[in-house]
């Protein structure tokens, strides 16, 4: 029973500052390809819906047979508004986290982003 009070088991610390600096370095390696990989995705994000309202304007037009739109000039996330009009028959959305304008050539331009 007296040995088992005197030995006392542990880590020294030297070790646990091992370990704190492998850790240190890993987490130097890995935050700036973590970071790269969030922008990378923010920037797929915005061009993806850029061409889903795109493809919307497109199909509005291709279906009411016109070659010219409304221009929107005021950028607007509203994809319900009079100009847009696009959703429920053109996008499932009523809402996009970017703000958009149309020429009336139904170009449609991102003017903010939203991811």
């Amino acid at each position: 029973m007296a040995k088992r009070l005197n030995s006392e088991a542990g880590f020294t610390l030297t070790e646990l500052l091992i370990v704190v600096a492998i850790l240190g370095i890993l987490v130097a390696v890995v935050l700036p390809n973590f970071t790269g990989i969030l922008g990378n995705a923010k920037t797929n994000g915005n061009s993806a819906e850029l061409n889903i309202v795109q493809t919307a304007v497109d199909a509005k037009l291709a279906n009411t047979s016109a070659t010219t739109t409304t221009a929107i000039t005021v950028a607007t996330t509203d994809m319900t508004s009079t100009g847009f009009s696009l959703s429920p028959s053109y996008m499932r959305s009523t809402a996009t986290k970017g703000t958009y304008t149309v020429d009336t050539t139904g170009n449609v331009t991102q003017v903010a982003t939203g991811f």
